[in-house]
């Protein structure tokens, strides 16, 4: 290791999976609305504070009026979790899976909904034949594949005539992608995969199908309180409105906020996904230039711009393992670790928290781990 040149330029921010946040300290008080802080939710001013950043979200993500968003419990889990159980049951299921979250959603639907869903599955760095869907069914499926660097290319393949509801997780898809809304039924993220945010609390984003399964539909098994959405037959409005189903962190919801009013200032949703595509370029150019390195996802059309998953030639668990506690030490990336049910390899999240310079930083680091681990 002696031989091998540390690089000097350490990224501004190092490099989280999740999404790290290439701006001020959403925590810093001055940045803060204080005044809500302390206050309960119940109160208007806390209200106020949940119906404005439900405003926000609706502005940036172009979110026509017919959809409704609400802040649930449990992150993109918990949104995702609320939406199956509340509205699967009425047709036949598709669940899709290419990463460990698709897979999830198979386990909850035929283990735990016994739902005898039909499952379509691609290795991970795959996408399957969205050709093989039956739109009489619900159909789930995650819109990017956090763990796999895998995505949909974009909407085309779903049906307007569909029958059933889709079920899209969206985690890293929302605010990097210009998201389809009229074919999409049900969508769920969380403030912390492109707004770099808080987790904790889940976005649920439902069509006026999902509205109609929801009022027309009462699943066969129970429902805990922190999953109804309706009462006596109808929506709950106020949970779209801000009246959220249980406490939220009214601190996490200034800092979703603050991500929300920094993402209009760098240009909203077209600026949010500039700054990632220009990140996935830089990272590309990277891997280009480099014949050890590779993306899991071959097909650049299927390829996700915010969770970018890499081979890296000779690899197994343990080389890569020892990769990214080199990088960890010098400070100048964390977790970049591939998933662990994943193919050995890398996962760089190319966000829009993230800044491009800091991309193109970090490949001299990659250099100087591989040499190190080689040498």
């Amino acid at each position: 290791m002696t031989n091998v040149v540390k690089p000097q330029n350490i990224p501004a921010r190092p490099f989280f999976s999740s999404g790290p946040c290439a701006k001020a300290p959403t925590w810093a008080p001055e940045k803060l609305a204080t005044e809500s802080l302390g206050r309960s939710h119940r109160a208007k001013i806390g209200k106020n504070r949940l119906a404005y950043c439900i405003d926000l979200m609706r502005e940036l993500l172009n979110l026509p009026d017919t959809h409704r968003i609400g802040i649930v419990p449990g992150s993109d889990t918990g949104a995702f979790e609320m939406a199956m159980w509340t509205m699967l049951g009425a047709r036949p299921v598709t669940a899709m899976a290419w990463e460990s979250f698709g897979d999830g959603w198979v386990t909850d639907a035929a283990k735990q909904l016994k739902l005898d869903p039909t499952v379509i599955r691609a290795d991970y760095g795959q996408l399957p034949d969205l050709t093989q869907v039956d739109w009489s069914n619900d159909v789930l499926f995650t819109w990017n594949g956090t763990t796999s660097g895998v995505r949909v290319p974009n909407g085309d393949w779903i049906p307007d005539d569909r029958e059933g509801l889709t079920f899209a997780d969206s985690t890293s898809a929302v605010f990097a992608y210009d998201m389809p809304w009229d074919k999409i039924d049900v969508a769920t993220f969380s403030w912390q995969k492109v707004l770099g945010g808080e987790g904790g609390h889940g976005v649920l984003i439902l069509g006026p199908r999902a509205v109609e399964r929801l009022e027309s539909y009462t699943p066969a098994w129970p429902l805990p309180k922190v999953f109804r959405l309706t009462k006596g037959g109808k929506l709950v409005e106020g949970v779209f409105k801000g009246e959220t189903i249980n406490t939220p962190s009214m601190l996490a919801v200034e800092d979703a906020i603050f991500n929300l009013e920094w993402a209009k200032e760098v240009g909203g949703a077209e600026g949010l996904m500039a700054r990632s595509n220009a990140n996935a370029a830089a990272l590309n150019k990277i891997v280009e230039e480099r014949d050890w390195l590779g993306h899991l996802a071959i097909d650049e059309a299927s390829r996700s711009t915010t969770s970018v998953c890499l081979t890296v030639e000779g690899a197994d668990a343990d080389f890569i393992k020892k990769f990214a506690g080199l990088l960890e030490a010098e400070g100048a990336a964390y977790d970049i670790a591939g998933y662990r049910d994943a193919p050995a390899g890398l996962r760089i999240w190319c966000g829009a928290t993230v800044d491009t310079a800091d991309i193109e930083a970090l490949g001299p680091w990659l250099d100087w781990a591989y040499a190190s681990l080689n040498a």
